[in-house]
């Protein structure tokens, strides 16, 4: 994941908002900035993570709407 985080950080302008442990080995990385940057960040990332383990899902919401965006962290 870490890795992941990474690649993600060094191929585009985004900002990592959190690294949370779900529960059965399964972690999720939350990441912010422009849609173009987002989605490089996490093509980048998908590519590392495909190389290394198993990657259940990669997501990219675009302009999320306020409830997403009040359970995101602080």
């Amino acid at each position: 994941v870490f890795e992941a985080i990474d690649t993600a950080l060094k191929t585009a302008s985004v900002e990592v908002l959190a690294r949370e442990k779900l529960g059965g080995g399964y972690i999720t990385v939350l990441i912010k900035g422009d849609v173009a940057a987002v989605r490089a960040a996490v093509d980048a990332g998908k590519a590392k993570v495909e190389g290394l383990g198993r990657l259940i899902a990669a997501h990219v919401i675009p302009s999320p709407s306020k409830g997403v965006l009040s359970l995101l962290p602080k």
